[in-house]
Parts: C-alpha cells; sequence; structure tokens
C-alpha cells in the first residue's frame, strides 16, 4: 500500500514543480529607468523556456504610456550539454507626461511579472545642444507676438543622426488659430555639440484669430531608426525612437484702436491698381473700356481681403466679370491676391469721371496704418459712330476755301503766290465738285424715279421687327444687338443706345433681357445665348413707358456693393 502511495506522490511532485519553476522564469525589465518627456523606452518581457507565447493585455499602460510596437525574439543555448531555452517581448512606449510612472504587474507566459517603476523629467535643451541626442526636435515661431489676424511662421525642424526606416512626425494643432503647411519641407545638414546631424524642416502660417496669450503646444514624432554601425542592422533590426517639440508661446494683441474704423488687414505689403483704358485712345458711346482692378496683400490669404466693386458711374454702366482670386506663399509667406474686371459702357457722350478708390490696411513691419490708393480718372466719351445726334459732315470745300491762305508760305524757299489766284482756284475747285455732285445726283434720280431729293425713307419698323426676330434664332449677339437698336430707333428715333431703350420700357422683362444681351456682349457671360429670351419679350412689339412714368432704378447696385472705403 506504501509504494503505490509513494509513487503518486512523486508524480504529482513533478508535475508541479516545472509549473513553479516556469512562473518564477517570467520577468519584467526596462533597458532605461529614467527618460526625458519624448524619447521612448523598451519594456522586455523574458520567459525561460519554449513555446508559444501569447502578447499581455497592454491596455493597462495607455494611462501613462503610448505603445508605438512589439517585437519578439526567441534564443536557445546548450551549454555542457544542458539545453535553456528563452523568448523574450520587447514593447516600445512614448511617456505621455512627466512624473513618477508605475508598470503594473502583467500577465505573461503563464506567470504575473514585477511592477516597475519609470521616472520621466522635462527634456533638457542643452542635451540637444550638446548632441546628446540621436533625435530631436526645435521649434521656433517669427514674429513671437502680433496682432489678432497677423499671419505668424512656426518652424519645425527634425534633428536625427542615423537613418529612419519610417516615421510620421504630426502638424501643431492649437485652438483658436488657423494653420496652414507654407511650402515643401526642406532636408539639410546641421552641428550641433559636435555631431552631424541630417535636419528636415517645415513651415507653417499661424493666423491666430483671438487675442490673448497662447501656447503651442508640443508636436509628437515617433519612428524607427537604423544604426548601420550596428552589425544587427543588415538584418532589419529597427529601433523604435521618438521625439517631442518644445511648446512655443505667442502674445496675440487685440486690433488698435487707430485701426477700429476700417476693415481691419494686417499684412507686410498691400498693393492696390487699376489697369486698362481705351484701347486706341478714343472712347465712344456703346463701346466698352475694359478695366481690370488687382488687390495683393503680403501676410494675408485672400479670405481676409474685401471684395472689389466699382461704384454706379454717372453716364455709363458697369459690368462686373467673373472675379480671379488665389492664395499662394514664397516658402515664408502668405500671397493673398484677389483681381476683378469691368466692363464699362458709357450712355453719353461727355466726361466719364471714375472716383477714387482707396483701401485702408495696417503695415505690421512699420506698425502703423497705410492707405492704397487708386487716382481718379476723367475720360473724354465721344458720340457713337453713326449716331443722328451728330451732325453730318460738310463738304470739305465749304470750309477749305478760307484755310489755303494761311497755308501758302508751307516752304520758306519758294515765294508764295498771290491769295486772289488761290482763292480763284480754290473757288473754281469747289464748283467743279458742286457740279460733279450735282451731275451723279441728276443720273441716280434718273436710275430710281421714285426717290427724291430729301433723304431716303428708313425701313418701316414692321419690316425690322421681323429682322430682328429672325436674329434670335442665331447666336450672334452683335447683330441682335444691332437688329434691336434700329427697329426701337424706328419708333423712337431720339434714343441713341440700348441703354436709353432700356430706360424707356415699361416692361420688366423687356429690361431684364437687354441687360443679358449686354452682358453677353460687354462681360463676356455666355453660358446662355439671349436669343430665345429676346425672342420672347419682343415678340410683340416694345413696351414704351407712357409721358411721366418714372423707370425703375438699376439692379446693379445691391448685386456689386461698393465695399472699398473712399
Amino acid at each position: 500500500m506504501k509504494s503505490p502511495l509513494l509513487l503518486a506522490l512523486l508524480w504529482l511532485v513533478t508535475c508541479l514543480v516545472p509549473a513553479v519553476t516556469h512562473a518564477a522564469d517570467v520577468q519584467a525589465t526596462l533597458d532605461r529607468t529614467r527618460v526625458a518627456l519624448g524619447e521612448t523606452v523598451t519594456l522586455n518581457l523574458r520567459l525561460n523556456g519554449t513555446g508559444m507565447v501569447q502578447t499581455p493585455d497592454l491596455g493597462v499602460l495607455s494611462h501613462d504610456f503610448a505603445v508605438l510596437g512589439t517585437s519578439s525574439n526567441s534564443s536557445i543555448s546548450i551549454v555542457n550539454g544542458q539545453r535553456t531555452a528563452q523568448v523574450t517581448l520587447g514593447v516600445a512606449l512614448r511617456p505621455l507626461h512627466v512624473g513618477t510612472l508605475r508598470i503594473p504587474p502583467l500577465s505573461f507566459g503563464g506567470g504575473t511579472t514585477a511592477p516597475l517603476q519609470l521616472e520621466v523629467v522635462e527634456p533638457d535643451p542643452q542635451d540637444a545642444a550638446a548632441g546628446r541626442q540621436d533625435v530631436f526636435l526645435e521649434a521656433t515661431v517669427e514674429p513671437s507676438a502680433g496682432y489678432v489676424g497677423q499671419q505668424l511662421v512656426y518652424t519645425l525642424r527634425l534633428y536625427f543622426v542615423a537613418s529612419l526606416t519610417n516615421g510620421a512626425l504630426e502638424d501643431p494643432q492649437l485652438a483658436g488659430v488657423d494653420v496652414r503647411r507654407l511650402g515643401n519641407e526642406t532636408t539639410y545638414q546641421a552641428e550641433r555639440g559636435g555631431r552631424r546631424y541630417n535636419v528636415v524642416e517645415r513651415r507653417y502660417a499661424l493666423t491666430p484669430q483671438r487675442e490673448g496669450h497662447l501656447e503651442i503646444p508640443p508636436v509628437p514624432f515617433q519612428g524607427e531608426m537604423v544604426d548601420m554601425a550596428d552589425v544587427n542592422a543588415f538584418f532589419g533590426n529597427a529601433a523604435p525612437v521618438s521625439a517631442s517639440s518644445p511648446a512655443v508661446p505667442i502674445d496675440v494683441r487685440a486690433v488698435p484702436a487707430q485701426a477700429a474704423h476700417a476693415a481691419w488687414l494686417p499684412a507686410r505689403d498691400l498693393q492696390l491698381k487699376l489697369d486698362g483704358g481705351p484701347t486706341h485712345g478714343d472712347l465712344r458711346v456703346g463701346q466698352p473700356l475694359n478695366l481690370v482692378m488687382t488687390v495683393q496683400a503680403t501676410g494675408l490669404p485672400y479670405e481676409a481681403l474685401p471684395a472689389l466693386s466699382l461704384p454706379a458711374l454717372e453716364g455709363a454702366t458697369v459690368y462686373p466679370d467673373k472675379p480671379a482670386n488665389g492664395t499662394s506663399d514664397d516658402g515664408h509667406w502668405l500671397v493673398g491676391h484677389r483681381q476683378q474686371g469691368f466692363a464699362i459702357v458709357p450712355s453719353r457722350a461727355g466726361t466719364l469721371a471714375i472716383p477714387e478708390t482707396t483701401m485702408t490696411w495696417w503695415n505690421v513691419v512699420t506698425n502703423r496704418a497705410e492707405v492704397a490708393r487708386i487716382p481718379a480718372q476723367s475720360l473724354t466719351v465721344l458720340p457713337a459712330l453713326g449716331a443722328p445726334a451728330a451732325p453730318a459732315i460738310a463738304p470739305p470745300a465749304v470750309s477749305a476755301a478760307p484755310s489755303p491762305a494761311p497755308a501758302a508760305p508751307a516752304s520758306p524757299a519758294r515765294p508764295a503766290p498771290p491769295w486772289r489766284l488761290i482763292a480763284l482756284g480754290s473757288l473754281a475747285l469747289w464748283l467743279a465738285s458742286l457740279l460733279a455732285w450735282l451731275g451723279w445726283r441728276w443720273r441716280r434720280g434718273r436710275a430710281a424715279p421714285r426717290a427724291s431729293t430729301a433723304p431716303p425713307e428708313p425701313a418701316s419698323p414692321s419690316r425690322l421687327r421681323t429682322d430682328f426676330l429672325a436674329t434670335t434664332r442665331g447666336t450672334d449677339i452683335a447683330m441682335q444687338a444691332r437688329s434691336l437698336l434700329a427697329w426701337a430707333r424706328a419708333e423712337r428715333p431720339e434714343l441713341p443706345n440700348l441703354g436709353e431703350v432700356s430706360r424707356a420700357l415699361a416692361s420688366e422683362s423687356q429690361r431684364d433681357a437687354i441687360e443679358a444681351l449686354q452682358r453677353g456682349q460687354y462681360a463676356g457671360t455666355r453660358e446662355q445665348l439671349p436669343g430665345e429670351r429676346l425672342q420672347a419679350a419682343f415678340r410683340d412689339g416694345f413696351d414704351w413707358r407712357r409721358d411721366g412714368e418714372a423707370g425703375q432704378p438699376s439692379p446693379l447696385a445691391p448685386l456689386y456693393p461698393f465695399n472699398l472705403e473712399r
């Protein structure tokens, strides 16, 4: 009876001893016990033995650490005939805050590890300057203080001594600050503390939206680095690395009281100009004058610039074109620009006055208000070619008779002929011209007996109406405008152009159709040809205003308000 009982006890001890030994062979260690914030630390979990090892639950570390990744390694050694196996699990951790952080016991390989402590301190800038770190970040802001809405330049530099196999560098984030990347990142080499580093530099445009003391939080970096001096690097063994930039404070001031009465435009430079003018030096009624207004500001995006416009001009109609806006950068500062084209169509002869345009902005370099200015312009508008208001050109001989007298001594080398001979010669030429003209009129009268000496009668309004409706079935906008004006002047000869025709109409649909026709003719907006609209509006003839009935005001003023300071 004792022998079977003894055998059972021996078998039980044989089963329990490996389990106790297995649990005792699980241990946890840190490669360092003191690190600076932004650096990484490796937690090594070792198990003496073989078999499948599962990764422990690392969620208990999320309060104090960021888990960057894990790696495993197995080794077997035979010494004096004794076989030993070991499994190592490495966990890369990045501390999240300063202080004494605790790593709690972890269940691993059927056992439980002992708790560990890690001391995390603030990073010392002197270590980076002395070249004692393999990876570190620098951050600066220029200028260190500014106004609300003023662009600042935030520069972030990553320094590393070995090769990075991969890495992720985040962008700065701060509530109440607009952040934009400036250009592409640049790479170069620099020396710190006698060590040569590879540098990756990024620039950001920071635009504060509120006043007060702000602090740009640290920007983290994490990646993997391979030291080519390490023999294990040839087998792809990369060590996880991380770093954080220092926090950068900025002081944001409120809008100064001197600029409170105008639009707030804090910029380093601002240019306002107006280009364009009469093509051939003459400006006539009904012919468009194309002008282009441009504003460009250094240190502001285009969204911060006001929209460009012209006021209502006396004696002309303004047709705005589609604006062209955008923001670029020179690698250091944002450059915003707005461009607006205008087609100005004079409606009467005389002087066209374009008033002065001003834009007040704040120069952040000199710290004072400045005014960008477009001077006022006055242009002379000539009557339209062929307009009925223009007097007919008289035969040149009527005014030519007295003019040769002063023109005779043009060449001082020749003696001047007697003035009576010149007068008689001029009179003879005039008589010959008059007789030739009378003969031509007599022959024309013989060829067309129905024609009288009076000017020929214009085409009837019904015929002109038919011609106009025929043009609306085509796509020639200029011909449509000429045909409509000819028909209107057949009924109202005193109207010189389509602008006056529109003001004389009582029908709003007909006025709108003329406006669409002129917009397509002068402003280049041909998304929809106005032919069908014209045909529908004028199919039944003109709806003229009765005498004394006031015209409708132009709708362009509320659509394109003049919001620049004048």
